[in-house]
């Protein structure tokens, strides 16, 4: 992307850190720290259950070049934790730079963390690079969603030009069970029109799950992607779904039962139908 000329004042730039910790008390999950700075702001809804459900928030309103929004979870032992966004996340057009959007998750024994933010949308000319780094001990569930949308289809917009880059890396017992790299540059139309990538689609994400249930959801998840530019597959002790989909619309039409399953039947979070 353009690099700000020389002399020119630094525009000024969303900086934002949210860190969350839970622990067991009573057979309940409950928060043992909180901590906020910058635009990264964290709230904690009554979900009256066991569990415990946080919901992130951009007060930026969005991300552009050269912002950086960093979360943190870290899941004690025993623990329940849902973690969502209130909103899509915004990423628009990058004068210089690339927004840095980073999610740091720790997952200790018997826990279950489901990491499941709504959609980013990336509008034409944005920068986003976007990491997920996990560590999970031997017998913890983790189940994680990643979806972007390339533009406001019904708004008549298009994410034609920009760059997006993507990078996963899982680990269990500090062995690495899961990494990829996704990197859409420049003329992003047309790398997406190939059918080994979106064949012309402009919403995706990526499902894994990781946990003892792998074999039990795999047969019960090919009538969700049955209908749909969608395939699902299980190895090892992770099972990993890729979604294309014509928008944002028809995405969350399969995401949603998707999630749902590898939920046990839980709904989506409820601030995803706000």
């Amino acid at each position: 992307m353009q690099q700000q000329p020389a002399g020119r004042p630094a525009p000024q730039r969303a900086r934002g850190k949210g860190r969350l910790v839970t622990k067991s008390l009573g057979g309940r999950t409950r928060l043992a720290e909180l901590f906020q700075e910058g635009c990264a702001k964290i709230r904690l809804p009554e979900t009256f259950s066991d569990e415990l459900e946080a919901i992130l928030i951009n007060s930026s309103g969005g991300l552009t070049g050269g912002d950086r929004l960093e979360w943190g979870l870290r899941a004690g032992p025993g623990t329940h934790v849902t973690v969502t966004t209130q909103a899509n996340e915004k990423v628009y057009k990058a004068a210089a730079d690339t927004a840095h959007l980073i999610t740091r998750i720790e997952a200790a024994e018997d826990t279950r963390v489901f990491w499941l933010p709504q959609e980013t949308i990336l509008f034409d000319r944005a920068s986003l690079t976007r990491e997920l780094e996990v560590d999970l001990a031997a017998n913890a569930e983790f189940l994680a969603v990643e979806a972007m949308i390339l533009g406001r289809t019904a708004m008549g917009e298009r994410a034609d030009h920009g760059l997006f880059r993507d990078r996963w890396r899982i680990r269990r017992n500090g062995r690495l069970i899961h990494a990829e790299e996704v990197r859409f540059e420049d003329e992003i139309t047309r790398i997406g029109s190939h059918a080994a990538t979106l064949g012309t689609k402009v919403a995706f994400a990526t499902v894994l799950y990781s946990g003892p249930s792998c074999e039990i959801f795999l047969p019960r998840l090919k009538p969700l992607l049955e209908h749909g530019y969608a395939g699902a597959s299980h190895w090892q002790d992770k099972l990993v779904v890729r979604i294309a989909a014509s928008d944002g619309f028809a995405l969350r039409k399969i995401l949603s039962p998707v999630i749902s399953l590898l939920r046990n039947g839980a709904p989506v979070p409820k601030v995803w139908n706000i």
